[in-house]
């Protein structure tokens, strides 16, 4: 926990940019918002810049930043198999590697909590070494632990049988995650890859065990028609009705991407509380199509964005997906004022809060947040200027470039754009021998 004053810095606070004020925090809260003419010195000088919360990226698969651009242009189940060989593969020096640079890229583009979903993987070393690397960049993180009981090679009727155990013995692997983390900013979780690759027993299994720790389940469904179809083909019903007869659905699940999820299907989730993670970017990537937002919130979901990993995004920038999330529903929708940029940023920094056990939020910075902050400085990016509204500024001419500094629970993990905990030029060096 970490004490500083931001001092004379224009805060985007209820919904309103309020200038020249000092922002307090104490033991990683801030506890006050106040005129900077009160300001005693000392702190951050914050003068000429503009604070919002930092961004919560609601979905992203950290050991993909060693796989940018593989199988570029192939359909979603043929890019699958393709990453699985590279899941397969990974050691748990590759893993450390991975994690620093995308929770490095993420802290760079205003990002403080990520939610990695992680594929099953039965190496301890390898989970250990995500948790290294993510309590060294110091960034807050839901940390999924990949959970599968159904095999399928063809990745179509379960999951890749490579990286199969017993469930039995990942649930108790979670359990000892969440001692292993216990003094870090990690929060484990449990992270299913899609309906299909857990049998009735193996849903009720991981929805006890889940609900007895009120612990976040995060699940990919219905990226595509796959899930539907070949639930109907096994089972008689579709994605959402087999999940739910199940008891699966519930407020602690965050269901990614939903790409084809129907009236009916916006309705039950709606009703179970799910939380929904949009990954606009990766969807288009993907040609996966794009999720009905506009329709999801007036359902009454609770909807956060995600950038997904960066074998289907290419960045881990949430900048640009908070940017393109709100174009492509304006495309689609031929709305000029849908999603701006109130809106974008309750989605980017709260919207799927609640199912992730995250403390809420909307509106801005307030007195009682946890100091999760994001300091900007658009003259660094000159691209960006003249600033003639800061939100607007922010959601269409945003850039990384423009991130100066950025807080997790008070501590400044960067600053000046660069990292206060990595060495930067040693992670490039290591990067650049990865083949």
């Amino acid at each position: 926990m970490h004490d500083t004053i931001i001092r004379d810095v224009t805060v985007y606070s209820g919904r309103s940019w309020l200038p020249h004020r000092d922002v307090v925090v104490d033991a990683g809260v801030v506890t006050a918002i106040r005129d900077a003419s009160l300001s005693g010195g000392g702190g951050t000088d914050g003068s000429g810049a503009y604070l919002v919360p930092g961004f919560v990226n609601t979905h992203t698969h950290m050991q993909q930043s060693l796989m940018r651009g593989i199988a570029e242009g192939t359909p979603l189940l043929e890019w699958l198999l393709a990453v699985a060989e590279d899941s397969v593969a990974i050691t748990p020096e590759r893993a450390y590697t991975a994690t620093v640079a995308a929770s490095l890229e993420a802290l760079r583009s205003g990002t403080t909590t990520l939610v990695e979903h992680m594929w099953p993987h039965p190496s301890t070393e390898v989970h250990d070494a995500v948790i290294r690397g993510l309590h060294d960049t110091g960034i807050r993180a839901v940390l999924g632990r990949g959970t599968a009981d159904r095999a399928d090679p063809t990745r179509r009727w379960g999951f890749d049988p490579r990286l199969m155990q017993p469930l039995t013995d990942v649930l108790d692997h979670v359990d000892e995650l969440v001692k292993a983390t216990a003094d870090k900013r990690i929060s484990p979780a449990i992270a299913v890859p899609n309906p299909r690759s857990l049998t009735p027993d193996g849903i009720a299994a991981v929805s006890e065990f889940a609900r007895c720790r009120d612990m976040t389940v995060m699940i990919h469904l219905l990226e595509t028609h796959t899930d539907d179809a070949m639930c109907r083909e096994h089972t008689g019903v579709g994605a959402v009705d087999y999940l739910d007869r199940h008891g699966f659905l519930d407020d602690r699940v965050l269901a990614v991407h939903c790409v084809e999820l129907d009236a009916e299907g916006r309705s039950r989730l709606a009703q179970r509380g799910v939380g929904i993670s949009y990954n606009p970017l990766s969807n288009m990537r993907l040609g996966s199509g794009i999720a009905a937002v506009p329709e999801m919130l007036a359902a009454g979901l609770h909807v956060g964005l995600g950038v997904d990993g960066a074998a289907s995004n290419d960045t881990q920038d949430m900048l640009e997906t908070m940017r393109v999330g709100a174009y492509v529903q304006r495309a689609v929708n031929k709305k000029a004022d849908l999603l701006g940029f109130d809106a974008m940023i309750d989605m980017a920094s709260g919207g799927a809060n609640a199912a992730l056990g995250l403390p809420l939020r909307s509106g801005g910075v307030a007195v009682g947040d946890v100091a999760d902050l994001t300091l900007v400085r658009f003259e660094r990016d000159f691209a960006c200027l003249p600033v003639r509204d800061p939100g607007a500024s922010l959601l269409t001419t945003g850039t990384r470039q423009v991130v100066d500094t950025v807080w997790v629970d008070g501590e400044a993990v960067i600053r000046d754009g660069r990292s206060t905990r990595v060495d930067e030029e040693g992670l490039v060096a290591a990067l650049r021998e990865i083949r």
